[in-house]
């Protein structure tokens, strides 16, 4: 019986982990600063082009509304999800299209058990 349990327990850790990423990507596509920054930890290093520091999580929701306000999504696309050996953190890259620019995605997040909090999300113009 401890063998069944630990073993479903162990097969859904990943399905926690893509269904995060999951709704982090939808939230991006959209220009849902607010469905983002429910994944971000107390602090969160945000790069938003040349600006590049850490922020609290409220100021970095804030950062991300205005950069949203000021290139509107018009799609995403995930290039690339990965998990590190010790299953501590998992990180995505992606493509932002906007109506003026497209940008390069990546996220880091660090796991917790079974919670996921961003560290650091970066938008470089390509």
């Amino acid at each position: 019986m401890k063998t069944m349990i630990f073993c479903v327990l162990a097969c859904s850790l990943p399905m926690v982990s893509g269904l995060n990423v999951a709704e982090i990507t939808r939230a991006i596509s959209r220009g849902d600063a607010d469905g983002i920054s429910a994944y971000f930890d107390e602090s969160v290093e945000l790069a938003i082009l040349n600006d590049e520091d850490v922020y609290s999580k409220g100021m970095a929701s804030k950062k991300l509304k205005a950069f949203f306000a000021q290139y509107p999504p018009r799609g995403y696309s995930q290039v690339h999800r990965g998990t590190s050996k010790s299953k501590d953190s998992v990180y995505c890259i992606g493509n932002l299209t906007t109506e003026k620019a497209v940008f390069r995605v990546y996220i880091y997040m660090r796991v917790n058990g079974e919670q996921h909090l961003i560290q650091e999300v970066r938008f470089d113009k390509e």
